[in-house]
């Protein structure tokens, strides 16, 4: 619907800087499945200006919002209120990695070099977390069947094999 023939012959050919993304990469799962809500991926934060002409208005549809609407980000920790419900206190949490760290694609466009030095830098940053922060790295590669297998049950490892994440290329270089 949005990769219209003149889009396709503007965009064809260009590639993303940081990783090598292609807008044949972007949409493969469109392209391979008839079933898709929205069917595009971006390969690393260039893909969103790089094929602009397509992820543009996909994200305006999708969101509701104008094409000239801004996103403002406030980081600012003093201004969330609110208090935890001393009768339901927070026993665990989880982080779920969406987005990247600058310089380095995203899940559909990174590197095998990349995805290495996502990772090193990762253990280096969990290596300085202490107290309640502290807790067990568990790398991909050497790691036990069975300590595997709690993670998936745990929901906090996705299990291989999903069609749409292997298409989208989020499945290379997976142990």
């Amino acid at each position: 619907k949005h990769v219209t023939g003149p889009i396709w012959e503007k965009l064809s050919g260009a590639v993303t800087a940081t990783s090598g993304f292609t807008l044949a990469k972007a949409i493969a799962c469109a392209v391979q499945f008839d079933n898709q809500h929205c069917g595009i991926y971006a390969g690393d934060w260039d893909s969103y200006k790089v094929f602009a002409d397509v992820f543009d208005p996909i994200i305006q549809e999708y969101h509701g919002i104008s094409p000239d609407a801004t996103h403002t980000s406030d980081m600012d920790v003093g201004k969330i209120k609110g208090n935890i419900d001393p009768s339901a206190p927070v026993h665990s949490t989880r982080i779920r990695v969406g987005r990247n760290i600058d310089g380095f694609g995203l899940s559909p466009g990174i590197t095998k070099d990349q995805r290495l030095g996502v990772e090193n830098l990762m253990k280096k940053a969990f290596a300085n977390l202490t107290g309640d922060l502290a807790g067990t790295y568990y790398p991909l590669t050497g790691m036990e069947e069975k300590v595997r297998q709690q993670l998936v049950d745990d929901h906090f490892l996705f299990m291989s094999g999903d069609k749409n994440l292997q298409v989208a290329g989020m499945e290379r270089d997976w142990p």
